[in-house]
């Protein structure tokens, strides 16, 4: 199918071949991209069908002379023609309920009415639409009683009519039935394609209706990012703005890049916001919970481990002249070399001046707003913290200095192992010499000297930014000291002051994102 696109700002159109089977117009709320999809269906009234579930089961379709309302005026045509008469039709899906009722009732005359008696009777829309429902909802049934389609959900419940049925229910009813009446090789323009479908069913029920009309080019209107990146072979479409006075709007083509994982790429392009990429699996993380409150001017993204976080930051600043959204990544320190840190910064990745995120609910700043609200004396709340960790750290010193000492020393082999060698007897040497290469002693009798120095001279911040121990927040005495129940509440205690429009928490937030190092 052939589409031409409306008229960018640049003053110029894009027409896509006969081989487009999707096209998915995504961009944020206020963007344009109803209008946008609108101003396709202008282009090809002639063969557009549209449909929208939102409107399907809410709306009283009054007029039939909007572009691509073809089940209403199917319904109009079919009302003009015949007596057959359905109680209570005040929607489209409840026209659309008619339709295919009034199918089966044909096939039924006819096939009475057949000389030669075939014996069985043709496959009607509504026997593909109940053999895909069902298969979507295998607790319910279709019947035709009494000239009406009804519903049984379970052994013993009473049959019920499909308006009865639950939002989803209607709406996967309502897409299955609908797109079987589009004409041959139209354009099936599809209007909020996520709405009431649950997550967990939505690109299956779009692979199911998709398959139903191989034949019909489908074109998407969302702004579910999910949603798009379930279209997998679909080309996209961003829409950044619409200018109504001129009537031109700001466009991109998007074909996502392989090394970029699809659904990461999509959740950002409707974001006018630059991207900031951390750890953490989602926004139940304390990562999540707390860069959101320090950057919200980023739109932050949790991808889970450090290194999809390092990756990916990495491949989207490579496309920023793409999409020209800038993007920043923050990687817990851990035990990472001054060399490691300072490569990573120089790719746009933070690396906080604490070991890990959980050490930033401990810096000086924040034990001590939280003393002082709690009414405590800020002094004396510190100082206990500061004792307590630094008692903790001297006595697990040789166990922290052998951590890093490991972790250094994989670095050193994996840099080692991946030297260049011109044959199999160079590479074999070099191999050979692995281990007297490995000052392993040294190393960490370096690290126990300058791990004990940070404890005689009690140089709290030096000890935050190597000393990785979870149990450190819940064992160091502030959770207790302010009567918090456990370390969660002590959290949220934070994240609520991080929530606040006061100069305490301006200042907190300050302090807490120069220790982050993305001021």
């Amino acid at each position: 199918m052939k589409i031409e696109l409306p008229q960018h700002t640049e003053k110029r159109a894009t027409q896509f071949t006969n081989d487009l089977r999707t096209l998915t117009i995504i961009g944020a709320n206020g963007a344009g991209k109803s209008r946008f999809g609108d101003e396709i269906a202008r282009r090809r009234a002639d063969r557009v069908f549209c449909i929208s579930a939102l409107k399907a089961l809410f709306i009283n379709p009054t007029s039939n002379n909007a572009i691509g309302n073809n089940i209403t005026r199917l319904y109009n045509e079919l009302q003009a023609k015949t007596t057959y008469r359905i109680e209570a039709i005040d929607t489209e899906f409840e026209r659309l309920m008619y339709l295919l009722m009034y199918e089966e009732f044909v096939n039924v005359i006819a096939y009475k009415q057949s000389e030669k008696q075939p014996g069985r009777l043709p496959r009607t829309k509504l026997d593909r639409v109940q053999q895909h429902w069902e298969a979507i909802f295998p607790q319910n049934k279709m019947l035709r009683m009494s000239g009406k389609l009804s519903i049984v959900g379970g052994k013993d419940t009473q049959p019920y009519e499909p308006t009865r049925l639950s939002d989803g229910e209607k709406t996967v009813l309502y897409l299955l039935a609908s797109v079987l009446y589009a004409e041959q090789n139209n354009i099936i323009m599809v209007e909020d394609p996520e709405v009431f479908l649950h997550h967990s069913i939505m690109k299956s029920v779009w692979d199911t209706v998709e398959q139903l009309r191989p034949d019909c080019t489908f074109i998407y209107l969302t702004h579910d990012l999910e949603f798009a990146a379930s279209r997998n072979d679909s080309t996209c479409v961003w829409v950044k703005s619409y200018d109504a006075e001129q009537q031109l709007w700001d466009y991109e083509i998007l074909k996502s890049p392989n090394e970029l994982p699809e659904d990461v790429y999509l959740d950002l392009l409707g974001s006018r916001k630059p991207i900031l990429f951390i750890e953490g699996t989602d926004n139940r993380s304390i990562d999540v919970r707390i860069y959101t409150l320090l950057y919200p001017e980023y739109t932050v993204k949790p991808l889970g481990g450090c290194s999809k976080v390092i990756e990916t930051t990495r491949t989207f600043n490579d496309l920023k002249s793409f999409h020209h959204i800038e993007s920043h990544g923050i990687v817990d320190r851990d035990r990472r070399t001054n060399r490691e840190i300072e490569s990573l910064r120089q790719r746009n990745i933070a690396v906080p001046e604490v070991a890990e995120i959980e050490n930033l609910l401990l810096i000086e700043p924040v034990i001590r707003t939280v003393a002082r609200r709690m009414g405590l004396n800020a002094n004396n709340a510190f100082d206990t913290v500061r004792t307590n960790i630094i008692n903790m750290f001297a006595a697990e010193l040789e166990q922290q200095a052998l951590l890093h000492t490991r972790h250094r020393t994989k670095r050193e082999i994996e840099c080692f192992i991946d030297r260049r060698s011109h044959n199999i007897d160079d590479y074999e040497e070099h191999i050979r010499t692995l281990t007297a290469e490995c000052t392993l002693r040294k190393l960490y009798n370096e690290l126990c000297s300058k791990f004990r120095l940070y404890v005689s001279e009690r140089r709290y911040n030096k000890i935050l930014r190597v000393y990785n121990q979870k149990s450190m927040l819940p064992n160091c005495g502030i959770v207790q000291l302010c009567g918090f129940a456990n370390k969660d509440k002590y959290l949220k205690y934070i994240l609520s002051v991080l929530r606040e429009d006061s100069n305490e928490a301006t200042a907190l937030r300050q302090a807490m994102r120069e220790v982050v190092g993305l001021v």
